[in-house]
């Protein structure tokens, strides 16, 4: 059996980069009002060294590279991290999650470097609640930045949506009028209820039967890296997808790796767990030293998250381990 595997026989050939724990909009759910106490630049990884943790993992059998944040793009110069992955022999994907609110200045630039394609998070289509939600970001901003994306080839491009009662789950129908309207392809995403944000959360089975006004959703086969399970509705140009962390098992289906902006690699989002590789490149590990410490990783990767049980589990915000 050739490539990447865990210890339950899952394929690992996706690797999501963070490259800052930064970000220019305070999300409810992500961020508090006041921001966090961000990583000295210094502790960061260098995009040469993210590069070689790259390389090393492609030589494993990664294929897939999804790079996020904070937000990424408040990080000066990616499309030359873009630049070096592109060389990488392995490396057939780069895509790109992003609020939005800069996309329309770097896409063009970013897709001449390499990039394949964007996931944009998009909690609302009302200005006045996504600057409730976001705390300051500009709608305008951001539907600019889809259209700009859209304009260069930065497709697919995906809409992911945090569905929260009583915030923004009136909203899911005016999300999927665009499905059929515009052709957008929307993701909805169960909230991962931590402490505070219980009464926000909404299940995948209740968002789908609010959906079935609209018509009855049929499977369809988007491409994808991720636990998204894809449908459309009659007509529909557009798809919707959902993500279900909480109320459908998707870790079976996990094919993942997270490298955070300091350089520590995470098995799972969902725990704690790490392994420290910023050290061991900046003492010179070799590229065989680095691939052994990515398969300690992908060893002790989980059969599956505890959030149900264990809410709790995770110390670290979601924009510092990079969703």
């Amino acid at each position: 059996m050739s490539g990447l595997y865990d210890s339950f026989l899952r394929p690992i050939n996706y690797l999501r980069i963070s490259v800052t724990d930064r970000c220019n909009l305070r999300c409810i759910y992500c961020m508090p009002e006041k921001g966090i106490q961000p990583f000295p630049r210094d502790i960061l990884l260098t995009y040469e060294e993210i590069y070689l943790i790259t390389q090393a993992a492609a030589e494993l059998g990664i294929n897939k590279v999804r790079i996020t944040g904070g937000e990424p793009l408040v990080r000066t110069h990616l499309k030359k991290l873009i630049a070096l992955i592109s060389q990488i022999p392995g490396i057939d994907d780069i895509s790109l999650t992003t609020n939005g609110a800069l996309l329309s200045q770097q896409a063009e630039e970013l897709k001449k470097a390499g990039l394949k394609r964007v996931n944009v998070s998009l909690d609302s289509l009302r200005p006045e609640r996504y600057r409730e939600i976001t705390r300051r970001g500009r709608l305008e901003d951001v539907l600019q930045g889809i259209a700009k994306a859209k304009e260069v080839g930065l497709e697919p491009l995906k809409i992911n949506t945090v569905v929260m009662r009583g915030i923004n789950d009136d909203e899911l129908l005016d999300f999927c009028r665009l499905t059929i309207e515009e052709g957008w392809h929307v993701r909805f995403i169960e909230l991962m209820p931590f402490e505070g944000q219980e009464d926000w959360f909404i299940s995948i089975p209740e968002m789908w039967q609010r959906i079935r006004s609209l018509g009855e959703l049929e499977p369809y086969p988007l491409s994808g890296n991720g636990p998204a399970k894809y449908y459309r509705l009659p007509g529909a140009k557009g798809t919707i997808g959902f993500i279900g962390p909480v109320s459908e098992h998707i870790c079976f289906r996990c094919n993942r790796l997270r490298l955070t902006a300091e350089g520590k690699l995470r098995p799972c989002l969902l725990s704690d767990e790490e392994i420290d590789l910023r050290e061991q490149v900046r003492r010179g590990a070799s590229l065989e030293e680095i691939k052994e410490l990515i398969r300690r990783a992908v060893a002790s990767k989980p059969i599956g998250h505890r959030l149900r049980r264990q809410p709790g589990d995770i110390k670290r915000s979601m924009c510092q381990i990079g969703g």
